[in-house]
């Protein structure tokens, strides 16, 4: 099934997407749930996150390609970082561009949503794990993060305030190990990368990211970035795009 999130006068409620209608329902999709009678036009709704993680987990250079064009070995094992949940932001809101940071990069990704707890669980029961899957831009302070001349600034340069747009639709309809994730800024096609190119298979990723740290109902698992990452600036407008699962689209404003 597909679900949005989104803001009502009763607070955030979760629906499931009838065409361009969300029908409400009631309950947690992290338990039981059932629809109502009420049906919200898409275009009337504020769209919300779809989900209040504990915490975001990202790893890095999970797609082949993306290892070669940053001139790095492919690894053995998933290199993995964290993104605080401050940096969370829904569809069409502003991506702040620091005043610090000279280099401000999207990064397209296919995210997943946990449903149930995961601890130490092996790689052929790990998606049944999942809720759905969403769209992700792992927005990055490029100059920050290299700081130094290395990779040590991770936190710091993915870490802003807004640097996490996530959303708006969670689907389980997909093969996360075969979707096509593309980048579009300002219209025009930036990025793209099939997971098909994951060094790193989702079921593995979740199995792997669960010996280390417990998954809990809601976290994000955000699964890497493909080749094509590049800069934006004040004024653009970055989206995601992901077969089968949606778009996510934010502007880029600059730091007050």
């Amino acid at each position: 099934m597909r679900y949005v999130r989104y803001e009502s006068p009763e607070g955030a409620r979760w629906g499931v997407l009838e065409g361009d209608h969300a029908r409400a329902i009631r309950g947690s999709l992290f338990d039981r749930w059932e629809p109502t009678g009420e049906r919200h036009p898409l275009a009337g709704l504020r769209l919300l996150p779809p989900c209040k993680p504990t915490k975001v987990v990202a790893l890095g250079l999970n797609y082949r390609a993306h290892a070669a064009e940053s001139k790095l070995p492919v690894p053995d094992e998933p290199a993995m970082f964290l993104k605080p949940t401050t940096a969370i932001i829904g569809p069409g809101d502003a991506i702040v561009h620091p005043r610090r940071s000279a280099r401000l990069d999207y990064e397209c990704e296919l995210a997943c949503v946990i449903k149930t707890r995961a601890r130490r669980v092996s790689e052929a029961d790990a998606l049944r794990h999942v809720l759905g899957y969403t769209c992700l831009n792992d927005v990055t302070a490029r100059d920050i993060q290299l700081a130094g001349g290395n990779f040590l600034n991770l936190t710091w340069g993915k870490g802003y305030d807004t640097f996490c747009p996530i959303g708006p639709v969670l689907t389980d309809e997909i093969d996360p190990d075969d979707v096509l994730v593309e980048g579009y800024l300002n219209g025009r096609r930036v990025q793209a990368g099939s997971t098909r190119d994951f060094i790193f298979s989702m079921a593995r990723q979740i199995s792997w990211v669960s010996h280390i740290m417990t998954l809990l109902p809601g976290d994000v698992l955000t699964t890497g970035t493909p080749s094509g990452i590049g800069p934006m600036k004040p004024g653009d407008v970055i989206e995601v795009r992901i077969s089968g699962v949606g778009s996510l689209s934010n502007p880029v404003v600059a730091e007050a």
